[in-house]
């Protein structure tokens, strides 16, 4: 059984991934920060990383897939970013919230 990681080694771990480029891992370890017990089970926190990257490869697909053609953003893209924006504060501030009654914050 391997070691359990550290908070702060994961709070370390996202800041370096970030610097380096990798800002949807990143993303999955800030995640896992905030919803996942640390002494989690493998099995849960790689399912849920499965489930986090497809969400996030779902999202960007959808993104390259919906911009119009033009070279720059038109106003419909502009529209479907910010409805995107939208959800996903939305969907941020329930997973605080949740972390917060759950005494995670």
């Amino acid at each position: 059984m391997s070691e359990k990681p550290t908070r702060e080694f994961l709070e370390l771990l996202t800041k370096r991934l970030a610097d380096e480029g990798k800002l949807i891992e990143a993303g999955w370890v800030g995640l896992r920060l905030a919803a996942i017990p640390l002494d989690a089970p493998e099995i849960q926190i790689r399912e849920m990383r499965n489930a986090f990257m497809a969400g996030a490869q779902h999202l960007f697909s959808s993104i390259i897939n919906m911009l119009d053609a033009d070279t720059e953003p038109t106003a419909a893209d502009m529209k479907r970013m910010d409805l995107i924006d939208a959800e996903l504060k939305l969907f941020a501030k329930e997973v605080q919230g949740r972390a917060h009654k759950a005494g995670h914050a």
